[in-house]
Parts: C-alpha cells; structure tokens; sequence
C-alpha cells in the first residue's frame, strides 16, 4: 500500500510564501514522476509542477512558472513545492502525485493519467 502524506497548506495574505511537502510511503515503493495538481470550487484539476525523478527535470504550468519550485529529497522520497508571490487565484486544494511507471527521463509527468497515487490534498487559501 502506497500512501502520499501533504502537509503545509493553510491561510496567506496575497505576496506571501507557503511550502508544501509530501512524503510518499509504502513498501517497495519507488517513484518516477511526482508531481502537484490543484482543484479550486467549480474548476477542474490543473496541473501546477512535476519532476522526473530519474532525470530530475522539472515542468510547471504556466500561471505559476517563476514563482513555485518544485524539488525532492530522494532520500526521504519527499517532493516539496515552493510557492511565492501567491495569488488569490492560486487558492485550491492543492493534491500530491506519484507516478510508478517509468515512462523515461524525458518524460514530464504533465497529466494526471500518468499518475497511480494521490494524497488527499491540502487546502491553500490566499487573501487578497
């Protein structure tokens, strides 16, 4: 059994920083692709960030290129995701992912499709 853990969600004034981490557990578990998505009311699932955990690489969607950051801790098997400059349109739940097929080093794990576990999300809310 796999299970993805998020934590760091909460309340921030529009300008403010949050970071969010997940940390993925389960025996044997070994993951290619992690990545963030979001849902706010009435929208559907956007993507925000992804790794690939062979290569690296890192993708984002575009209304939050240049103020999140994704990254890893191998180690730990822990994605965090970065965020600054918030917006009140980045206020959603924010879910985490993991991906247990290897699709390759070049590929950005952009869809959820590609993805074989969630968290159960964390709420982010940003006041303007």
């Amino acid at each position: 059994q796999v299970q993805l853990v998020e934590s760091g969600g909460g309340l921030v004034q529009a300008g403010g920083s949050l970071r969010l981490s997940c940390a993925a557990s389960g025996r044997a578990f070994k993951s290619f692709g992690m990545g963030w998505f979001r849902q706010a009311p009435g929208k559907e699932r956007e993507f925000v960030s992804s790794i690939n955990w062979s290569s690296g690489s890192t993708y984002y969607g575009d209304s939050v290129k240049g103020r999140f950051t994704i990254s890893r801790d191998n180690a730990e098997n822990t994605v965090y995701l970065q965020m600054n400059s918030l917006k009140s349109e980045d206020t959603a739940v924010y879910y985490c992912a993991a991906a247990a097929v290897n699709y390759g080093a070049m590929y950005p794990y952009t869809q959820s499709l590609a993805y074989n576990y969630w968290g159960q999300g964390t709420q982010v809310t940003v006041n303007s």
